[in-house]
């Protein structure tokens, strides 16, 4: 089938995930076009050159700097709204032009049409709200149910039982009926700790950098300002695939390394052998770490304001201490 898939620009999460997907369909002879924007447009390209690529302007959400992101939400409610409206349209012109038989959408509310098959991704049925707001969340939960529902199905990438990695994101409210749990979706799922070491990759400390601006630029800040005299050897992913650049080097504090971007084989080998993993909480570079098995020495930093992330940092603290105190069976 001719099948166009659409990952959400929100950092480069959407994009990854998107990554096996895309690598499974195109086994089974499928044809796909690709529909984003910004960075991962550039991240797809790299992975995926020979196929076709279609621009389509993803919700342009902008954070506050600061700590709160509670105004900001409340500016990107008419923003969203246009921005599924506006989507929804294009994607009829989009059939029209391509001759799309199939729409796979992650995260993305508007691309589902009734006149094809379409599929909706998403780990996040419940939909948290910041602090003031929280009377809202099943409110919102049933607006998200609305647009999951014009969708055929509904696909979530995490694991159905208790020991999840969602946690009430994709637990706590009822699942609908078209939904199914598919397990968690990583670009790095084919590696392991049996996977083989790439020489001279290896650092003490890696830090992945991501998400939306200004947030993504503050973050780097931070962690530079933290490591800049470090005696280990400290690497910092920048999550810039549009950069081509092979990276640089602060000659001034010589142990801090900065690279946009890394492709997969040497992302994979440098957090296998990394002594400690820091980076921010969103979903999609937990299920990277996960199916590394590196989860565990991960300090998980959430972007200020991102509800969805504040909590997933949590949840995975508390499972992490219940693990460390729970009684060891002989």
């Amino acid at each position: 089938m001719k099948t166009l898939v659409a990952p959400l620009n929100w950092g480069l999460g959407h994009a990854t995930r998107c990554i096996p997907l895309i690598q499974k369909l195109l086994s089974e002879g499928h044809e796909i076009i690709i529909a984003t924007d910004g960075h991962p447009m550039e991240l797809l390209k790299a992975a995926f050159p020979d196929l076709s690529y279609i621009t389509l302007a993803s919700y342009k959400i902008h954070y506050n700097k600061g700590k709160s992101q509670l105004t900001a939400m409340l500016r990107s409610i008419p923003v969203i709204l246009w921005g599924i409206i506006r989507e929804h349209h294009q994607l009829k012109k989009i059939i029209r032009e391509h001759q799309i038989e199939r729409v796979i959408s992650d995260n993305r509310f508007g691309l589902w049409n009734k006149h094809l098959h379409s599929t909706y991704i998403t780990h996040q049925l419940m939909i948290k709200m910041p602090k003031g707001l929280g009377f809202m969340t099943p409110v919102i939960w049933l607006g998200h149910r609305f647009f999951i529902n014009r969708f055929d199905v509904c696909l979530i990438p995490d694991f159905e039982g208790e020991d999840n990695l969602s946690g009430d994101l994709s637990h706590k409210y009822p699942v609908p009926r078209h939904a199914r749990f598919i397990g968690p979706l990583s670009r790095l799922t084919q590696f392991s700790t049996q996977s083989p070491i790439i020489p001279g990759l290896r650092f003490d400390t890696v830090a992945l950098v991501s998400g939306p601006e200004p947030q993504r630029t503050i973050f780097e800040q931070q962690l530079i300002k933290r490591f800049k005299n470090s005696t280990d050897r400290v690497l910092i992913i920048q999550g810039l695939p549009a950069d081509k650049t092979s990276g640089q080097i602060d000659e001034t504090h010589e142990n801090l390394t900065i690279l946009p971007h890394l492709d997969t084989d040497k992302l994979a080998s440098i957090l296998l052998q990394a002594k400690e993993i820091i980076c921010h909480s969103g979903y999609s570079t937990l299920m990277d770490l996960y199916a590394l098995n590196c989860l565990d020495k991960a300090e998980l930093i959430p972007t200020p304001g991102q509800t969805e992330q504040e909590y997933l940092a949590l949840y995975h603290k508390q499972k992490k201490r219940a693990v460390e105190t729970a009684p060891r069976v002989n």
